[in-house]
C-alpha cells in the first residue's frame, strides 16, 4: 500500500513521514509513522495499521492516559516515554483559582510545555532514539493527540535525517488538517482556550527551538550533547531510515 493512499480514520492524525517530506536521498516508506493514541482503534484500522508490519511502539503518553487507553494493536512491543501532560494541570489550576484565561495566555502556557520538553524531558527523546537506531523495524511513536510531545519528536529526528525547518514545520502544523474534533478531553474548558489546545501552532515549536538555541547553542549541540547523538549514531541514523542509507 502506498503511504499515500493510507485511510485510517482512527487514529485520525496516524501517518507516514515519507509520504509528507522530503530529506536528501529519501525516507524510507513505511518505517517511520507518526500518530495519535491507538487506544480506540476499530477492526478495520487495526488491520490496516497491521498490514504495514508495524512491530514497535513508541508511547510518549502519561501514566493515566497509558491507562485509560491502552494501546489495542496486536503483536506490537510498546515502550513507554512516559512524559506527563502538564499543561492540563496548569490550565486546570488557573481556573480553579478565578483566573480567566485568553488565548494568548494558553499560547504563552504551550510555549513554556514545548521549552520543557529541551529542558525536563530531553532524557525521553534520547530514550527514543535509543529505540530507533536499534533498528528499523516500522514503529510508530505517539502521544494522546499525536501533536506535541510527537510533533517535537517528528521534529527532532526529521532534522536529524537533514530535513529543513520549513519541511519539518510543514509536517508539524498538517495536525491541524488531520486531527478530529474531540481527540482531547477539554469539555471542562472555554471555547476559546480549548480551541488552542486542539491545534498546533508555529510559535509552540518556535520555543522549542529557542529553549535548544540558549541551553544548547543550537540543534547540532542538542543532537550531540542532550540526546547523545554524534557522528557515529547520525550516520547510522541515515543508514536506517534513508533510501540510499546515504551519509
Amino acid at each position: 500500500m502506498s503511504p499515500r493512499l493510507l485511510s485510517i480514520s482512527n487514529p485520525s492524525n496516524f501517518r507516514d513521514l515519507a509520504a509528507h517530506v522530503t530529506v536528501p536521498h529519501g525516507l524510507r516508506p513505511h518505517t517511520l509513522f507518526r500518530s495519535d493514541h491507538l487506544g480506540a482503534l476499530n477492526e478495520e484500522d487495526a488491520q490496516q495499521i497491521k498490514a504495514l508490519g508495524i512491530h514497535r511502539v513508541l508511547d510518549f503518553r502519561g501514566v493515566d492516559e497509558r491507562t485509560s487507553a491502552a494501546c489495542m494493536l496486536p503483536d506490537v512491543a510498546v515502550h513507554s516515554l512516559a512524559i506527563e501532560p502538564t499543561i492540563v494541570q496548569v490550565l486546570s489550576d488557573l481556573l480553579t483559582a478565578g483566573r480567566e484565561l485568553t488565548p494568548d495566555e494558553v499560547v504563552s502556557h504551550m510555549q513554556d510545555t514545548y521549552r520543557g520538553f529541551v529542558r525536563h524531558n530531553t532524557h525521553r527523546f534520547a530514550e527514543f532514539f535509543a529505540h530507533l537506531l536499534e533498528s528499523n523495524q516500522p514503529t510508530v511513536f505517539h502521544c494522546t493527540a499525536g501533536k506535541d510531545r510527537t510533533g517535537f519528536a517528528a521534529a527532532l529526528v526529521l532534522h536529524a535525517l537533514g530535513a529543513s525547518k520549513e519541511d519539518v514545520m510543514r509536517d508539524y502544523l498538517l495536525t491541524n488538517e488531520r486531527l478530529k474534533p474531540g481527540s482531547l478531553p477539554s469539555g471542562w474548558l472555554p471555547p476559546a482556550v480549548a480551541a488552542v489546545l486542539h491545534r498546533v501552532q508555529p510559535e509552540f515549536l518556535a520555543a522549542s527551538y529557542e529553549a535548544v538555541e540558549q541551553d544548547y547553542g543550537g540543534l547540532e549541540g542538542y543532537f550531540r550533547e542532550g540526546l547523545g547523538l554524534r557522528e557515529a549514531e547520525r550516520e547510522r541514523l541515515r543508514e536506517l531510515y534513508l533510501v540510499s542509507g546515504a551519509k
